[in-house]
């Protein structure tokens, strides 16, 4: 089982998850907020085409995450998974699209790929992030979630790896020249996890798989890289366990053992 990142932030995102059984390989793309044209040269820079991929899943219908699926998952005629709320946010982009839905608690199998989708605390029509499997190994994904529940935290126990949001420095934050509606709005209980929150997220789960851990979504304003991985590395210890996923360039694949 392996994971890549297209780009992760607030101009696009989209993951791609894959999985084999030896004789079969397949691949999902988790969200798209890219234009048709920019997803696949993201894709080739990965060594996917866009036929290779089975499925879009998606968490939400912010443009950041939904820009770009229903344009592309219509070039290439893939079918699109997402929760009864998202969709209906979304219904006026959907036509000549193959639809799938699921919510909290569903197990969806793609080929090789088993997700289960989990409810999280986000300023959308029922937002819904992702934990993926082949069976062996699993793969939590958590970003776009203004504070952790337990819920999230039963979700995302004994993760092999994990990829988690640090959108925001509390302080750089709250100094920034961002209008007070917005401040209230990326720090409220709805909005995104800093990287404080994202570190208390990481400390209450069963780490004692933990391979990779991610920082994710983070802001070109209000973040840097070496803020997160401070913030991480104060949990887990081990930097070499830490990687940040960029807007521009993602990250390469990365094999869960």
């Amino acid at each position: 089982m392996k994971f890549a990142s297209l780009g992760s932030g607030s101009e696009g995102n989209a993951l791609l998850l894959s999985a084999g059984s030896g004789t079969t390989q397949s691949f999902v793309m988790l969200d798209c907020g890219f234009t048709v044209r920019e997803t696949e040269r993201r894709l080739a820079k990965r060594g996917v085409v866009p036929e290779q991929l089975s499925a879009i899943v998606v968490t939400h219908e912010h443009h950041d995450h939904v820009g770009g699926v229903f344009k592309f998952a219509r070039r290439h005629r893939i079918p699109v998974w997402m929760s009864c709320g998202t969709h209906r946010a979304v219904a006026d982009r959907c036509e000549d699209v193959e639809l799938h839905f699921c919510g909290d608690g569903d197990v969806v199998e793609i080929g090789d790929l088993c997700l289960r989708p989990y409810t999280v605390p986000h300023d959308a029509n029922e937002p819904i992030q992702y934990v993926a499997t082949d069976g062996a190994r699993k793969l939590g994904v958590l970003t776009d979630a203004g504070h952790g529940t337990a819920h999230m935290i039963a979700a995302l126990d004994g993760c092999d790896a994990l990829l988690l949001e640090c959108n925001h420095d509390v302080h750089m934050l709250q100094t920034s020249a961002y209008p007070s509606f917005l401040k209230q709005r990326i720090a409220g209980d709805y909005g995104h996890l800093s990287n404080t929150a994202a570190a208390e997220i990481l400390a209450s789960l069963d780490r004692s798989r933990l391979q990779q851990v991610i920082a994710a979504h983070l802001s070109s304003t209000n973040n840097t890289p070496a803020l997160a991985h401070a913030a991480l590395n104060a949990v887990v210890g081990q930097s070499a366990l830490i990687e940040i996923a960029g807007q521009q360039e993602g990250f390469n694949w990365i094999e869960i053992a």
